[in-house]
């Protein structure tokens, strides 16, 4: 279980353009959730990425093909790392306990990686996107994880829509934070969610 939200200081870093073993793929899909998590994905384009990540625009098409399959390779990586995350902060435990674990963890993801906490707030709930397969994932995967704790403790509960609630509210949570309360010790933060979410679990 993940007690304590690591240090800004300790948080992981960004390869800079300079940086060796800075992949071009890395540098463009760090561009490309930094911008569309800014400006929305149809406001970003295929120029201003290569642009933020200093490379030529055909590198992006080289590696993803398409702006589309860029963005999708953007949910698929961001949200196969959340979900290892989440999975090892709850491993061997349930009920409560797991659930503490899991906000933890998800308001340490969010802290850590606010980029993508914001694409997924902006992109999750849209419908009639050419990636809604992919966005489905956090659901199914991310958000899964939540549900399957809720179902194992709590089966008398609706364990979809109570994963939902948590996550959703752990994830807002943590971008309200960051954007307009960032002096608030991660502690305090941590325990309000805790407190809101356990009070009836």
């Amino acid at each position: 279980m993940t007690s304590a939200t690591p240090d800004p200081a300790a948080a992981p870093r960004r390869p800079e353009r300079g940086d060796r073993g800075a992949g071009t793929r890395d540098l463009i899909v760090d561009a490309a959730v930094s911008l569309i998590a800014d400006r929305g994905f149809s406001a970003t384009s295929v120029d201003d990425i290569a642009s933020a990540a200093g490379v030529a625009k055909g590198s992006v098409y080289y590696n993803f093909g398409s702006k589309r399959a860029l963005f999708e390779a953007v949910i698929v990586e961001g949200v196969g790392r959340l979900t290892a995350a989440l999975r090892a902060a709850a491993a061997g435990l349930d009920g409560r306990e797991a659930i503490e674990a899991l906000v933890t963890e998800l308001l340490d993801q969010v802290r850590n990686h606010p980029d993508f906490a914001k694409l997924m707030v902006a992109e999750i709930f849209r419908t009639g996107r050419d990636w809604q397969d992919s966005i489905r994932l956090v659901r199914e995967e991310s958000m899964g994880i939540f549900a399957g704790v809720v179902a194992a403790s709590r089966p008398e509960r609706d364990p979809s829509i109570t994963a939902a609630a948590i996550f959703g509210a752990t994830l807002v949570t943590g971008l309200e934070w960051l954007a307009f309360q960032p002096h608030r010790p991660a502690a305090e933060v941590q325990q309000a969610v805790l407190a809101t979410v356990l009070d009836r679990y």
